[in-house]
Protein backbone atom coordinates (compact mmCIF):
# COMPACT_ATOMS: atom_id res chain seq x y z
CA UNK A 1 0.00 0.00 0.00
CA UNK A 2 1.42 3.55 -0.89
CA UNK A 3 0.17 6.19 0.03
CA UNK A 4 0.27 9.60 -2.37
CA UNK A 5 2.51 11.95 -0.22
CA UNK A 6 2.03 14.86 -2.80
CA UNK A 7 0.59 18.21 -1.32
CA UNK A 8 -1.51 20.40 -4.01
CA UNK A 9 -1.09 24.04 -2.96
CA UNK A 10 -3.37 26.92 -3.27
CA UNK A 11 -3.27 29.82 -4.74
CA UNK A 12 -3.68 31.58 -1.75
CA UNK A 13 -0.91 29.28 -0.43
CA UNK A 14 1.71 30.13 -3.58
CA UNK A 15 0.92 33.20 -3.35
CA UNK A 16 1.84 33.96 0.15
CA UNK A 17 4.37 31.88 -0.68
CA UNK A 18 6.19 34.31 -3.10
CA UNK A 19 5.25 37.15 -1.28
CA UNK A 20 7.43 36.24 2.01
CA UNK A 21 10.29 35.37 -0.24
CA UNK A 22 9.97 38.59 -1.98
CA UNK A 23 10.27 40.78 1.61
CA UNK A 24 12.66 38.13 2.70
CA UNK A 25 14.95 38.92 -0.72
CA UNK A 26 14.25 42.68 -0.17
CA UNK A 27 15.72 42.76 3.43
CA UNK A 28 18.90 40.36 2.35
CA UNK A 29 19.63 42.95 -0.77
CA UNK A 30 19.11 45.63 2.01
CA UNK A 31 21.56 44.17 4.74
CA UNK A 32 24.25 43.46 2.02
CA UNK A 33 24.44 46.96 -0.14
CA UNK A 34 28.25 47.47 -0.57
CA UNK A 35 27.59 51.22 0.69
CA UNK A 36 26.60 49.88 4.11
CA UNK A 37 29.65 47.66 4.42
CA UNK A 38 32.09 50.51 2.98
CA UNK A 39 30.55 52.92 4.69
CA UNK A 40 31.00 51.30 8.11
CA UNK A 41 34.11 50.09 7.54
CA UNK A 42 35.84 53.43 6.46
CA UNK A 43 33.82 54.56 9.55
CA UNK A 44 35.42 52.45 12.08
CA UNK A 45 39.29 52.57 10.28
CA UNK A 46 38.57 56.19 10.50
CA UNK A 47 37.69 56.66 13.95
CA UNK A 48 41.24 54.15 14.28
CA UNK A 49 43.35 56.32 12.41
CA UNK A 50 41.89 59.41 14.22
CA UNK A 51 42.27 58.39 17.36
CA UNK A 52 46.13 57.48 16.41
CA UNK A 53 46.71 61.04 15.13
CA UNK A 54 45.92 62.82 17.99
CA UNK A 55 47.65 61.02 20.33
CA UNK A 56 51.31 61.27 17.55
CA UNK A 57 53.86 62.71 19.15
CA UNK A 58 55.60 65.18 17.86
CA UNK A 59 58.52 63.31 16.27
CA UNK A 60 55.63 61.53 14.40
CA UNK A 61 54.40 64.49 12.99
CA UNK A 62 57.89 66.06 12.41
CA UNK A 63 58.61 63.34 10.32
CA UNK A 64 56.02 64.35 8.06
CA UNK A 65 56.85 67.65 7.55
CA UNK A 66 54.45 69.00 10.31
CA UNK A 67 51.64 67.63 8.74
CA UNK A 68 49.71 64.99 11.42
CA UNK A 69 48.96 63.15 8.65
CA UNK A 70 47.05 60.40 10.60
CA UNK A 71 44.67 63.03 11.79
CA UNK A 72 43.88 64.53 8.71
CA UNK A 73 43.85 60.99 6.95
CA UNK A 74 41.44 60.04 9.57
CA UNK A 75 38.88 62.94 9.27
CA UNK A 76 39.15 62.02 5.58
CA UNK A 77 37.94 58.63 6.44
CA UNK A 78 35.35 59.57 8.67
CA UNK A 79 34.01 61.94 6.23
CA UNK A 80 33.84 59.17 3.47
CA UNK A 81 32.39 56.65 5.63
CA UNK A 82 29.43 59.01 6.52
CA UNK A 83 28.69 59.87 2.83
CA UNK A 84 28.75 56.31 2.19
CA UNK A 85 25.87 55.66 5.28
CA UNK A 86 24.02 59.16 4.76
CA UNK A 87 23.60 58.17 0.77
CA UNK A 88 22.28 54.69 1.95
CA UNK A 89 19.67 56.26 4.37
CA UNK A 90 18.24 58.97 1.70
CA UNK A 91 18.56 56.74 -1.29
CA UNK A 92 17.78 53.35 -0.08
CA UNK A 93 17.72 49.99 -2.04
CA UNK A 94 14.49 49.46 -3.84
CA UNK A 95 13.48 45.75 -3.57
CA UNK A 96 13.87 44.07 -7.00
CA UNK A 97 10.20 43.96 -9.60
CA UNK A 98 9.22 41.75 -11.37
CA UNK A 99 8.00 42.04 -15.30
Amino acid sequence: MSENSEHHYTEGEIAREVTELESKSATASRIFDLRRIIGGLFVLYGVIVTITGITDPQSAIDKAQGVNINLWTGIGMLLLGVFFLVWLKLRPVAPPQED
